[in-house]
């Protein structure tokens, strides 16, 4: 009898371009992110019958080894020697990990990426450095204005099939080698070249450019963007090649198809932050070889990125020494202790129903801690609107803000402003106590290093009531 061969069949699905839902029909509102008339087709080729000997001899090519067999002293990270940027990462960069960078445009995820590949060629790793978004002569445009210490002259354009990629010139007297360019939006001929190349980092900048031609959809498409992070996955894990991806944010603020590329990659990286400013804010929001929250913070100069290694003077920089509405609060970063400026405005309402709007923070536990003020402390809030921001552009989310919070809306409430040299942490709970945080010795530690003596905690104050009597008076 003969064999009967595996048919591929064609079938129809329907993705959303916001977030990447898949549905085999047609969908008005996303299920998974709400979004409207979000859906598009796009045919998918879908083999039926038996797998083919060469996937099955893929499938068996690795066979399971015990843990305590596993040599793990070889994987050692690689330093870039940016020391924040470094510390981000949980040290280093990790061999065969996929890091997205993501960001609004003119973060500043471009420059970042670039002046990294300089540092890591210096210290003698190879660098492939695939442009999408530019070509090689705007790239090495950006570069001099970047005034990066290599020599962009002597690089080595591999975007013809016809030149040799493995051909390098030797490094310049200042010890730095060169950064190899791809003008090529192709991934498959990319990927193709690297397996002679065998660097140790690849930045692809940026996803959305990059295309597979056996995917049939646009470059940019969920689809393409789902299976080219998949194949650099692929690449990354067999050759331990450290991959960087760029990854664009929408304008609702998420990055294109981001379920799909966060649950694939290894570090997620977000440029947080106003871009008019010259601070910008990169924070991990998820690091499989390091904690998450952690914050790297950067100012934007006509030369590059340059770290900032305090960022507590940076966020209170230019704080008014005696105002009402604003308090310092001791926080925790990552594993960074942290000092940030809470301001809060409190005026009376013109309208019928009050305005609550928290910049920077949570907007229910805004909600929460003014209930809190209005029933364990006294104060009639009801007829006010209420506006509290976070200068410095820092997004505080834990829990130990809310003494801070309260005690800059007590501030605004009564116009009296609390002493110069305080600063506030704790956990304010529902019937009015002040709960203890972790971390209370470094907080109060880096509060005492940039002179805030008075500090209004958990140890101090037991009841909200007891702290604004003491802060205020």
């Amino acid at each position: 009898m003969a064999k009967t061969r595996a048919v591929a069949k064609a079938r129809s699905v329907f993705f959303c371009s916001a977030c990447g839902f898949e549905s085999p029909r047609w969908l008005g509102r996303c299920p998974q992110c709400d979004a409207w008339n979000s859906f598009d087709q796009t045919p998918m080729r879908v083999a039926s019958g038996r797998p083919s000997s060469t996937a099955a001899a893929l499938g068996s090519a690795a066979e399971p080894v015990r843990l305590r067999d596993i040599d793990g002293s070889r994987v050692t990270r690689e330093r870039t020697g940016m020391t924040e940027f470094d510390a981000l990462l949980g040290g280093g960069i990790v061999p065969g990990s996929l890091i997205l960078i993501g960001g609004p445009p003119g973060a500043g995820k471009s420059t970042l990426v670039l002046q990294m590949a300089a540092r890591l060629c210096g210290r003698g790793a190879g660098v492939v450095y695939v442009c999408g978004e530019e070509s090689a002569a705007q790239l090495k445009m950006r570069a001099s204005r970047l005034s990066l210490r290599e020599s962009f002259d002597e690089l080595r354009m591999t975007g013809a099939l016809g030149a040799d990629p493995a051909l390098r010139q030797a490094p310049d007297d200042d010890g730095f080698g060169d950064v190899l360019v791809f003008a090529e939006t192709n991934l498959r001929a990319v990927l193709e070249r690297l397996e002679r190349l065998a660097p140790r980092a690849l930045i692809v900048d940026s996803i959305q450019t990059v295309w597979l031609p056996e995917a049939e959809a646009y470059a940019g498409s969920v689809t393409q963007i789902r299976d080219c992070t998949q194949a650099l996955v692929e690449y990354s894990k067999r050759t331990g090649c450290a991959t960087f991806v760029i990854g664009h944010i929408t304008k609702d603020g998420t990055i294109a198809g981001p379920r799909l590329l966060e649950h694939l990659v290894d570090t997620v990286l977000y440029f947080e932050g106003e871009n008019t400013s010259d601070y910008r804010i990169l924070r991990a929001y998820k690091n499989r070889f390091g904690s998450i929250d952690e914050i790297c913070v950067f100012s934007m100069h006509g030369d590059g990125l340059h770290e900032i290694a305090n960022p507590s003077e940076l966020f209170l920089s230019g704080r008014a020494a005696r105002s009402s509405g604003s308090c310092v609060v001791a926080s925790i970063v990552g594993s960074r202790p942290l000092l940030v400026e809470v301001q809060a405005l409190v005026g009376e309402t013109g309208y019928g129903s009050p305005r609550r709007l928290a910049n920077n923070l949570d907007q229910g536990r805004l909600a929460m801690i003014l209930a809190v003020l209005e029933r364990r402390a006294g104060m009639q809030l009801g007829t006010h609107d209420v506006y509290v921001s976070v200068a410095g552009g820092l997004r505080v989310n834990e829990p130990a803000a809310d003494l801070g919070i309260a005690l800059a809306i007590a501030s605004s409430f009564r116009n009296r402003a609390m002493p110069v040299d305080a600063a506030a942490f704790g956990e304010v709970g529902l019937s009015g106590e002040i709960r203890a945080v972790g971390a209370s010795s470094r907080r109060s530690a880096e509060a005492r290093k940039l002179g805030y003596g008075t500090i209004y905690s958990p140890e101090n104050c037991t009841e909200i009531a007891t702290a604004v009597e003491l802060a205020l008076g």
